[in-house]
């Protein structure tokens, strides 16, 4: 058993590095880099069609999926820089992966590097990537007992999205529940309601994201 703990400790520690290392790029370079959490259909694919073309921003992608390339082609289609990975069953992106993923980011020429995750709440909330913080994205459809669901991602994240408010008359949803347990939890926590195919809530986020970029920069 001990040994098992040491080889453990010895693999976290080897993509620690890689995160340290990409922590250090995204400062030296002033970039903002926010990793995206959230299930498969919550929606973070969508907010990014919607956010990339609304930010005044220099911007890129890292697409993080089990198989396929459909949402890097979304975003592509967008006219942002995108690299996908597929993690051939892996449950989330590790930092060694995003390390050899920007290779291929003009990473001299952005401003802003979205991370989107594999779809999963709960794997991807304990690997640190070198991000400059977490996004956590959950759905109406989803119910809104995910934040007590799965804690670790909604106490780690900066900001918190609500997406698909737009269903909100259709589905059973106590958006009071849910954004009481998330500060329960995170009470600091940036707080978004979003139904990106009405463009609802982008502009918020908008105007957050360049304030957060301000941070990065210490502007």
């Amino acid at each position: 058993m001990p040994k098992l703990v040491n080889i453990k400790k010895s693999v976290m520690a080897a993509d620690e590095e890689h995160a340290s290392f990409i922590r250090n790029i995204m400062r030296e370079k002033g970039i903002l880099m926010i990793n995206m959490i959230g299930s498969p259909g919550s929606g973070k694919t969508t907010v990014l069609e919607k956010l990339l073309p609304a930010l005044d921003l220099r911007c890129a992608v890292i697409e993080g999926d089990v198989a396929t390339s459909k949402d890097a082609e979304r975003i592509a289609a967008t006219g942002t820089p995108v690299v996908q990975i597929n993690t051939q069953g892996g449950c989330h992106l590790e930092a060694h992966l995003v390390r050899k993923a920007l290779q291929d980011i003009p990473i001299d020429d952005i401003d802003v590097l979205f991370v989107e995750n594999v779809g999963n709440l709960v794997c991807p909330a304990e690997f640190d990537l070198g991000e400059s913080f977490k996004m956590a994205i959950s759905s109406v459809p989803e119910g809104d007992d995910k934040p007590l669901k799965y804690p670790s991602l909604f106490h780690k994240a900066r900001a918190v999205l609500l997406t698909k408010v737009d269903l909100l008359p259709f589905i059973k949803f106590d958006k009071s529940t849910f954004w009481n347990d998330v500060k329960k939890l995170n009470p600091k926590a940036s707080k978004f309601e979003l139904a990106a195919l009405e463009d609802k809530g982008v502009d918020e986020l908008v105007n957050s994201i360049k304030d957060w970029l301000n941070e990065v920069r210490g502007n």
